[in-house]
């Protein structure tokens, strides 16, 4: 069994609000309309690229959550040079999505090269290169099955892009229908777009993708996807309905530490703690560059109400990913050594920050005087006495509903009368437990004060 444990740590830092930038266009002779049917006035049909792949396998990957297909529309336009990435979700008057539109100012696509490019499924230029021609940034994908996961979004998808070809641009379509996702329709545009790019108009959304309309949600779930990469390449932006998407913007705090196998191989741990809830905690496994390989749950329960995720970065899990071994989880040897690591990191990181909070709680009870007990404590009993009144208000603090909303008058009071009941009854704390309707786990910790 390889091991792993921890090494050390560095780097601390806290969120800031960013701002709302303008949206981002890619337009060249394009119009938006519902009906996807036919060529556009003045357009012509250069062809129809017939992917080389049984249909039955291509109609598999088209599917996905909404998140991890708009991550797949992203990565695309990144692994195209952009520098900037705009999401919309276009409504309409009744509220529903018409459409999704994914717009970026990278290379375009080379529709010239359509048939290798859209044609071959596992053939994507990306396969030969691992770098972006003009920024040299690292490829994502290459294996030419991201596009489809826009059929996931929606029934219908044109990929409207402008390349530059000899000094000069040129516009065309290419056109797909999830009802055979093995076909696409390429068309020349009239007249080209004022400037390389791409823009994927997604129609006939799907049901079920509503939870896209919670912008603030998205941003979040997208941040924490990109949070590596746009921390590596800090002059890409993406925007997701006007809002930038930054792992800065919406983390609470982040930290990073470094775990080392007993066989010498490296990882470091970033966790980010996040402003508001992303449902339960995360490890993602990394390669050097921050691409997401793998994730599975931390299993890590970090109380306080803490809301994480947990990256693992390190060049060996792109290896252990080429073999199929991070999906193995729990059942390979060398991903049980680091996850178990991480998980000890993560529990003494969350104990620690629990205690930092507290801290910082009772001491704004201080400043704000109603805390019951003056200066520092005088003796062992004093100090024991105080952190059986700390874990009770605090207790009350999370399980009471109004708790936040009270006077300074009413909390003095409340904490008055908590210390004067504690120091009255020595069964104190599971009386406050019962009135709170504490969770067990957490009456054992206030019945061991």
């Amino acid at each position: 069994m390889v091991g792993a444990h921890y090494v050390g740590d560095r780097e601390k830092s806290q969120s800031h609000i960013g701002s709302l930038p303008k949206r981002l266009g890619i337009r060249a002779d394009f119009r938006y309309s519902q009906s996807k049917q036919c060529p556009r006035k003045g357009a012509v049909v250069v062809k129809n690229i017939h992917v080389q792949a049984q249909k039955d396998h291509i109609t598999s990957l088209c599917t996905a959550s909404p998140i991890q297909a708009l991550a797949e529309l992203i990565w695309n336009a990144l692994d195209a040079d952009a520098f900037d990435v705009k999401v919309d979700v276009i409504q309409n008057a009744l509220g529903g999505i018409d459409a999704i539109r994914v717009a970026d100012d990278g290379q375009g696509i080379n529709a010239l090269e359509a048939d290798q490019h859209f044609g071959n499924l596992g053939g994507s230029w990306k396969r030969d290169v691992n770098r972006t021609p003009l920024s040299g940034r690292v490829l994502h994908g290459s294996k030419g099955r991201g596009r489809f996961k826009a059929f996931a979004l929606g029934n219908r998808v044109e990929w409207r892009t402008t390349l530059e070809v000899g000094g000069d641009l040129r516009s065309f379509v290419l056109a797909g229908s999830a009802s055979d996702p093995s076909l696409f329709t390429l068309t020349a545009a009239a007249s080209p777009g004022p400037a390389t790019g791409t823009e994927v108009m997604i129609t006939d959304i799907r049901q079920g993708k509503s939870s896209l309309l919670d912008t603030v949600w998205v941003v979040q779930q997208l941040a924490s996807h990109f949070a590596l990469y746009l921390k590596a390449y800090p002059n890409v932006r993406i925007y997701f309905q006007g809002l930038l998407v930054s792992p800065v913007i919406v983390q609470q705090a982040s930290r990073l530490y470094h775990l080392k196998s007993s066989e010498g191989a490296k990882a470091d741990l970033q966790i980010i703690e996040w402003k508001t809830k992303q449902g339960r905690g995360k490890v993602v496994f990394c390669d050097s560059d921050g691409f997401a390989l793998h994730e599975t749950d931390a299993a890590v329960r970090p109380g306080g109400g803490f809301n994480f995720t947990a990256y693992l970065v390190s060049p060996r899990f792109a290896a252990l990913h080429s073999e199929n071994l991070l999906v193995l989880d729990e059942m390979h040897p060398e991903t049980v050594a680091f996850l178990d690591a991480a998980r000890d990191v993560l529990r003494r990181h969350f104990r620690e920050r629990r205690e930092e909070l507290t801290a910082e709680i009772v001491q704004q009870w201080h400043d704000d005087g109603v805390y019951p007990y003056d200066g520092e404590p005088t003796d062992k009993a004093d100090r024991a006495a105080r952190e059986r009144f700390d874990g009770c208000a605090l207790a009350i603090r999370a399980y009471s509903d109004n708790f936040d909303t009270m006077t300074v008058v009413e909390k003095k009071l409340l904490f008055r009368l908590l210390r004067e009941t504690l120091e009255a009854n020595p069964d104190g704390t599971t009386l406050i437990a019962d009135l709170l309707g504490v969770p067990p786990k957490r009456r054992r910790e206030l019945q061991k004060l």
